[in-house]
């Protein structure tokens, strides 16, 4: 069952702050063009993971996703979806209203989506690396879900946990979810107690240098 403590507790933070935290911990999960594609609120989530390939042979299948979309019986879900394919969509309208419908939070996209405006029309959040009008049908199908599949260089897993803001998206390790909200806690107020000093007209060479990032790892939660 999801966990809304700790949903919460990562929906009031970002993804600068997650990252950061990641950074402390030596932990990857930050990425790199995998962006809003158009102006949509930041999501948090657990991931649905769905590996998507080109397709070999003729024969009629499935559409891709759909056989994703039409299991989730949790309102916590993120569809994180690797392998695009460069060119071609893996996203459109018809699966943003599937997802709406069943109350998937958002896809991610380690590819193209169509049609954006249908999924902007819905108020349905998707974040990828842009945008195209080629179909993937007959082009790219479904080859597994529920994997572990590569998100930018990311490897990502079943009911990891899942922030995408205007700054782009980071993925967090199920199993180390407490810890890192912990240290991203710490840091958004060490941060904040920053930006205090600076308007308060304290040295910005003094409140950024090294020493007071590192004092973070010293603070208690």
């Amino acid at each position: 069952m999801p966990d809304p403590s700790q949903l919460g507790r990562l929906a009031a933070q970002d993804t600068n702050t997650v990252s950061d935290a990641l950074d402390f911990l030596g932990l990857s999960g930050a990425t790199f063009g995998l962006r809003p594609l158009w102006a949509c609120p930041k999501v948090v989530g657990r991931a649905s993971t769905i590996q998507l390939g080109p397709k070999r042979g003729s024969a009629p299948t499935v559409h891709l996703i759909s056989p994703v979309i039409a299991r989730v019986e949790t309102d916590d879900r993120i569809l994180v979806i690797a392998g695009g394919v460069e060119g071609i969509s893996c996203w459109g309208d018809i699966l943003a209203n599937a997802a709406k419908v069943k109350g998937i939070r958002g896809s991610v996209i380690d590819g193209l989506s169509r049609d954006i405006e249908g999924s902007e029309g819905i108020g349905y959040p998707v974040y990828g690396r842009g945008v195209t009008m080629i179909s993937a049908r007959n082009r790219v199908v479904q080859v597994a879900s529920g994997e572990p599949v590569i998100m930018a260089g990311v490897t990502v897993r079943q009911d990891d946990y899942v922030i995408a803001d205007r700054c782009g998206t980071v993925f967090v390790p199920a199993e180390r979810i407490e810890e890192v909200l912990d240290l991203a806690e710490r840091i958004a107020r060490r941060q904040d107690g920053m930006v205090e000093a600076v308007r308060a007209g304290r040295s910005v060479e003094d409140v950024m240098h090294d020493k007071q990032f590192e004092a973070i790892k010293a603070e208690k939660a």
